[in-house]
């Protein structure tokens, strides 16, 4: 592995304990609400935050253990950091601003300059090494961020919400300049991000912080299709409960009855995704096995489809054309029943 980390780091009240370990060639996305410990475990492992307790190896090289004392700087760390807001140095031009991780580790400024061009051919922004950074677009200042990170051939590259600042147009094609970027670069990348399509779009597995504490981990298919908590389900859009299993039924802890295809028992998990719920402004006909009736809640716009979340005995988020929405008046406190197959209803052990 080229991260084998325990950190242990209290900030205030805030105690984050967190071990992560990723290889090399790997990008991993650690999401998390506000206040759940992202920023603060990238500045540990960049060495910005001191441990209360544990240990980090990056590479071979020890760079943090409290056990023994070890504690090395920030700048003796095979480390490269994009921060949000990329702390670009406005005195310096973007060649230098590039050269600079090189230039703090001794090497010459000749060959700095030299690899620091070299790294701004590469990301697109060869004729602009002479100018300052407040000259520059956001996505180009990103640009000349990733590249500082990367001349120094970092071991571990993380990156703290390295796209939140651009606006929706430059951030999808930025998405795609890192995504190359990331490929070419051999070590480990640990991508901070509170945004699925950034990190499904970026990462090989997903890690998901809450109060301090990885909640779920896994490949990007193993996070989205068995969500185990309320911010992970929001996440991917899907209505989750908890309950417990018997026959063909399964009883919601906060009530209501979920009935399934297949025959479940213990406690279990109970998926539903937005796509599966079929609104009604009447009961349906026929007789469907899963029925609710409720009311509107409120509604979001995604494009060309309506998100619609459903107060009743089993709320629920449902998505439908936005053509449906106008027809069925799909208003808040507007009265609906909504239907579920059983046969679209997952499940999956606690």
């Amino acid at each position: 592995m080229s991260l084998d980390a325990h950190v242990v780091a209290r900030v205030g009240g805030f105690v984050l304990d967190v071990r992560l370990a990723a290889a090399d060639g790997e990008t991993v996305a650690v999401l998390g609400p506000n206040g759940s410990g992202k920023t603060t475990l990238l500045r540990a492992l960049a060495g910005l935050v001191p441990l209360d307790s544990g240990r980090v190896v990056v590479g071979d090289v020890v760079v943090d253990d409290t056990a023994t004392g070890v504690h090395l700087p920030p700048e003796r760390r095979s480390v490269g950091v994009v921060f949000q807001d990329y702390l670009l140095f406005p005195h310096l031009s973007v060649l230098e601003n590039v050269a600079f991780g090189l230039r703090s580790r001794g090497v010459h400024r000749r060959e700095a300059r030299r690899r620091a061009q070299a790294w701004l051919e590469r990301v697109g922004l060869a004729d602009r090494g002479g100018e300052r950074p407040a000259r520059l677009s956001g996505g180009q200042q990103q640009r000349v961020a990733l590249a500082r990170a990367l001349v120094t051939e970092p071991s571990l590259l993380l990156l703290d919400e390295p796209l939140a600042a651009l606006d929706v147009a430059t951030r999808a094609e930025l998405r795609r300049d890192v995504r190359t970027h990331l490929a070419s670069f051999s070590g480990t990348r640990l991508l901070v991000t509170h945004e699925l399509l950034d990190a499904v779009a970026l990462a090989d597995r997903l890690v998901v912080l809450e109060a301090g504490r990885v909640a779920q981990a896994g490949s990007v298919a193993e996070v989205c299709g068995e969500p185990r908590s309320r911010y992970v389900a929001e996440l991917v859009g899907v209505s989750l409960f908890q309950g417990t299993g018997a026959g063909h039924h399964v009883d919601l802890d906060g009530g209501g009855v979920v009935v399934t295809a297949e025959p479940v028992s213990g406690d279990v998990y109970v998926a539903i995704a937005p796509q599966a719920v079929s609104l009604h402004r009447q009961p349906p006909e026929g007789s469907p096995r899963n029925v609710w009736h409720g009311r509107v809640r409120g509604t979001d716009l995604l494009g060309d489809r309506v998100r619609v979340h459903v107060d009743g005995p089993v709320p629920l988020v449902a998505e439908v054309t936005a053509a449906a929405a106008a027809e069925l008046a799909l208003q808040e406190t507007a009265e609906v029943w909504a239907s579920v197959k059983a046969t679209e209803i997952a499940t999956y052990p606690r």
